[in-house]
């Protein structure tokens, strides 16, 4: 399970809204490990870190 740790729209989910705080993915929702990847480091369009694992 991952923690939103920054607002983000996701992009590759009809620009769904994620607050800080929330899970991340949604119910239903598969992303790949490469998106993971993308979201949890710099590797995105903002350039930080939009998630972070949680132990669970």
């Amino acid at each position: 399970m991952y923690r939103v740790i920054v607002y983000f729209e996701d992009l590759q989910d009809k620009s769904r809204p994620y607050n800080a705080g929330d899970v991340y993915p949604r119910k239903g929702l598969r992303p790949s490990a490469e998106r993971i990847e993308e979201l949890a480091t710099d590797k995105n369009i903002r350039g930080i870190p939009l998630i972070r694992k949680e132990d669970e």
